[in-house]
């Protein structure tokens, strides 16, 4: 049996009719799912994402098949894979993640690539450029990406990068944007809380109130 199918098979004896139900639900029914929680399925695939690290070779087949799944714990998957495969993940690897970006599109896969492209970035600086692009696209999944890709970068934030990337994202009504801007700052303010309140004071009216009161959260 291929990777795709030994997991699958495994997902399949392990499933939950039952708590598949209310996972579905919690995604407004978009997915289905094998009903396999979180901590549980990381072990179920944990010995396989080890080997995989070994081997070093990533397998964008092997992903496709992930994500022409119907149950979204295979794109869960996928994204712990490129996670465990950061090593081996590069620049010439953004087209490809960006794909998976525009399948299948939630908040619950897109956050995690996010990561993903993050690991890149820290690796070579031509991401951020391509995050620049990213943050003018129509596509609001491609959007929140560009926004929350230094999410974790602490210290080593770019902050003119994401200044303007986040002046790129200002002036929608669209949900994920703004509560993505509001999480980019407040998680930044824990770093640099007189930067977020700088960036807050000067472009406060152009903000929604969702993400005013996001970024603000850790402030005094």
């Amino acid at each position: 049996m291929s990777k795709y199918e030994t997991i699958k098979k495994i997902f399949e004896n392990h499933s939950n009719p039952e708590r598949a139900i209310s996972m579905s639900k919690y995604m407004k029914d978009q997915f289905s799912f094998y009903g396999i929680a979180a901590a549980d399925r990381k072990n179920l695939y944990k010995d396989f994402l080890k080997t995989e690290k070994k081997q070093g070779t990533l397998d964008w087949a092997f992903l496709e098949q992930c994500y022409a799944d119907d149950h979204r714990e295979f794109q869960y998957l996928a994204y712990e894979y490129l996670l465990a495969m950061k090593k081996q993940l590069s620049f010439e690897d953004i087209s490809s993640v960006k794909a998976l970006v525009k399948k299948k599109s939630w908040w619950d896969t897109v956050d995690f690539l996010s990561q993903v492209v993050g690991n890149i970035a820290l690796k070579d600086s031509r991401v951020d450029e391509e995050m620049l692009a990213w943050s003018r696209e129509e596509n609001i999944w491609v959007q929140r990406i560009a926004i929350l890709y230094q999410l974790r970068f602490k210290e080593k934030t770019n902050t003119t990068q994401l200044e303007q990337i986040l002046l790129n994202c200002l002036g929608t009504n669209e949900f994920f944007i703004n509560k993505a801007i509001g999480w980019a700052l407040r998680e930044y303010s824990k770093t640099n809380p007189d930067w977020v309140r700088d960036f807050l004071k000067k472009y406060r009216e152009q903000m929604a109130n969702l993400s005013i009161r996001e970024a603000s959260k850790y402030l005094s």
